[in-house]
């Protein structure tokens, strides 16, 4: 007697298998990979790791904040409206921001190298006079290489001295200023210069620098110190040095707030996880 299975159960077993065989292949690639899977991947472009190795180092974890102009859990807060603890000079303090008082520029105490830097700025209300005489400040990395900081809203200037420029280097790619008197936001990636032991530059300096979330500045190069009509040239100098916030000196005043800075190590090595020497 020949059994005859109805097509519905053939259909329904089917379905099962193919459902278990899914399951299985998202396991195998969710779950722990199975012993021995390593051996014979390669070794990844200039590094010392194996594609998928195990045994690189696993990345920290870093807790974010609620906004991501925020201080994550990593970063040392310079500035949080309270006092000027963190840096040298007499800028007044008030309403959650430092201001601009003609007592020349101030500087941090601690001193960094490759970061990430985060700050909030403000321009004067009413406008007052035009280019670079309106609401002029700068950011000076490592006391020497400037981003510039200045109000562009509706306001011309030469291209390299615009907001977010490598001051008298490089333009930003646009203008993205806001109106006077609305806070914007800087978000710098900066890696310093390498000088060998005889003190000569190895690589340059270079930054990648977004206003208001924009991008303006991608891994631009340094070209040294930065110059007034001239050209910028480097000069060796340590590993860290202090961040400076420019008085420019034309009786006005800008604000900051909500400063922070994350250190980091930008080097090859460190970009690898090698392991430190």
């Amino acid at each position: 007697m020949k059994l005859r299975v109805p097509q519905f159960y053939v259909h329904l077993v089917l379905m099962a298998m193919v459902t278990f065989g899914t399951c299985f292949l998202y396991q195998s690639t969710i779950g722990k990979e199975r012993e021995g899977w390593h051996k014979g991947l390669p070794k990844q472009y200039n590094s010392i790791w194996l594609v998928h190795d195990d045994n690189r180092p696993k990345p920290p974890y870093v807790k974010t904040g609620k906004k991501v102009t925020d201080a994550p859990s990593d970063a040392i807060v310079l500035f949080d409206g309270t006092d000027l603890s963190n840096w040298v000079g007499k800028w007044n303090v008030k309403d959650g921001y430092m201001e601009v008082n003609h007592t020349g520029g101030i500087r941090t105490k601690g001193e960094f190298g490759d970061c990430q830097l985060h700050l909030e700025y403000r321009s004067p209300t009413p406008v007052q006079r035009k280019s670079q005489a309106r609401g002029n400040s700068g950011i000076m990395l490592m006391k020497r290489y400037e981003i510039q900081v200045l109000d562009n809203y509706e306001n011309e200037s030469y291209a390299d001295g615009y907001m977010g420029a490598v001051y008298g280097q490089h333009p930003p790619m646009v203008n993205a200023c806001k109106p006077p008197g609305e806070w914007q936001t800087y978000d710098i990636i900066f890696r310093r210069p390498r000088f060998d032991e005889n003190k000569k530059l190895v690589e340059p300096a270079r930054v990648t620098v977004m206003i208001n979330g924009v991008v303006v500045q991608h891994n631009a190069e340094i070209y040294g110190r930065v110059t007034y009509r001239g050209l910028a040239k480097y000069q060796w100098h340590d590993d860290e040095e202090p961040i400076v916030l420019q008085d420019h000196g034309d009786r006005q005043n800008p604000r900051f707030r909500n400063i922070w800075i994350r250190k980091l190590d930008l080097s090859h090595e460190a970009l690898d996880n090698r392991p430190k020497k």
